[in-house]
């Protein structure tokens, strides 16, 4: 179902429209997979996003009014999001990662990264040197990993760094709405050609690393996002390789380097089969992040040479 939507029963509450959209949603051809995975998730953000309610408020929303507006609202943001197939994010412009919310556009991918998850619990067990003082987020887009390690670590500068300038003006817009601008340094940089000598405690990167037949068969939803941020190489790996190459040099001693790879990661295992790298594990879900020490990258540095 791509055409248009009717509506066939008033929406003068807001859990008539959940119900309605949910139903909609689940007849249609969308695909979940920017921040929701279900129809009815999907349909609450849609909702409370168009009458600008909070997400996660009480059962009692489900009695609210819905004014006239709100429900016009609605029937536009679900007729485009079944008809384009668009990511409802960059319909209502926000997004939420490690419960900070986001302004979210079409100059970078929408923020999902399991990553969140390590920000929230202070990237423990994982690092284990001092307290982080600088951070670097490579390949950053619209800044959703640097800016909520600055948010959750108020001593820590943090800098943005990508070589996609469009992205790295949403970072800034994000920066200036979290009211971190005073911590934060947003430069474009193809990775590390611009850090000069900057050395990092933490250098957390969600390049990208879709592999070519991936990217040819993901659903359309992806298809909006800057290709640029999606595809890296036959195999998913051009970019992460070149990280593996140059990151020990911007590491302190006690550094760690984390990055995703998605589902490129048993290609990552194949390329370097001697290395063992540490894959997390995470309790909310997602996979394919690895971590590796500065000691770690320098010990297997013969094999990035490969």
């Amino acid at each position: 179902m791509k055409g248009d939507i009717t509506l066939n029963k008033p929406l003068h509450t807001v859990g008539a429209a959940l119900r309605y959209c949910t139903e909609m949603l689940e007849q249609s051809d969308v695909y979940f997979g920017h921040g929701t995975d279900n129809a009815w998730d999907e349909a609450v953000q849609l909702v409370m996003s168009a009458a600008d309610l909070t997400v996660g408020t009480d059962a009692d929303v489900m009695q609210l009014p819905l004014s006239e507006a709100a429900a016009v609202h609605v029937q536009e943001l679900l007729q485009r999001r079944i008809r384009e197939q668009l990511p409802l994010p960059y319909l209502t412009g926000r997004a939420w990662f490690a419960e900070l919310e986001f302004h979210c556009d079409q100059r970078a991918i929408i923020p999902r990264s399991p990553i969140a998850e390590l920000i929230l619990n202070e990237f423990q067990p994982w690092y284990s040197g001092p307290g982080p003082s600088h951070v670097l987020d490579l390949c950053c887009g619209g800044g959703c990993i640097g800016l909520a390690t600055a948010y959750y670590f108020p001593e820590v500068l943090v800098d943005l760094m990508d070589i996609d300038e469009d992205a790295l003006s949403l970072a800034q817009e994000n920066t200036i709405q979290l009211g971190l601008a005073d911590r934060v340094t947003i430069r474009p940089s193809d990775l590390f050609d611009a850090l000069g000598e900057n050395k990092y405690d933490l250098i957390i990167s969600n390049p990208p690393y879709v592999d070519a037949d991936d990217l040819a068969s993901m659903p359309a939803e992806y298809h909006h996002e800057p290709e640029r941020a999606l595809g890296s190489g036959a195999d998913g790996l051009d970019l992460t390789r070149r990280i593996l190459r140059n990151a020990g040099a911007f590491l302190r001693e006690t550094g760690l380097l984390i990055v995703e790879v998605g589902n490129s990661w048993p290609a990552l295992e194949q390329a370097y089969p001697r290395v063992p790298f540490t894959w997390i594990e995470f309790e909310h879900g997602g996979e394919g992040v690895f971590i590796l020490t500065a000691a770690e990258l320098q010990e297997y540095a013969p094999y990035w040479r490969e």
